[in-house]
Parts: structure tokens; C-alpha cells; sequence
């Protein structure tokens, strides 16, 4: 574990907009004053929208294998 400058401890590996500054509005990135700032938040955190591919190769599969099931059964 690390320790961030305001002593919270974190991993080295994890990324926030918590303690950045927009270099667009000098404003803080996490209240996304400013277009750019709510692109770099997005970006940051990975905000998607709607199912994601792995969920639907899940379901997909899923779906196979209750096919191949049903026709096992017959």
C-alpha cells in the first residue's frame, strides 16, 4: 500500500480524478467544470454505457447451451 500527500492510503496501480486539475478551466477534474474535464473524468473512470461485450458473449453462450440442452432432452 501506498500513501497519497493528504495521508489517505491507496494502490499505486489505481487511478482517480479526485486530485486532479484541469489544465482547460484549473478547476478540479472530479466536478467537471468544463468539457475537457468531463472527458478526462470518463475517460478515468471507464463510464460505460448499455451491456458490455463480455455480457453478451455470457449471454450468448448461455443461450447455446440452454439450446443444446433442449434439444438434448427431445
Amino acid at each position: 500500500m501506498s500513501k497519497w500527500a493528504d495521508g489517505t492510503s491507496g494502490r499505486a496501480d489505481e487511478m482517480s480524478c479526485e486530485h486532479l486539475i484541469c489544465a482547460q478551466c484549473a478547476g478540479p477534474v472530479a466536478e467537471g467544470r468544463c468539457a475537457v474535464c468531463r472527458a478526462s473524468r470518463d475517460h478515468v473512470h471507464h463510464h460505460s454505457r448499455g451491456i458490455t461485450v463480455p455480457y453478451t458473449v455470457a449471454l450468448l453462450m448461455l443461450t447455446l447451451a440452454l439450446l443444446i440442452a433442449m434439444q438434448h432432452l427431445r
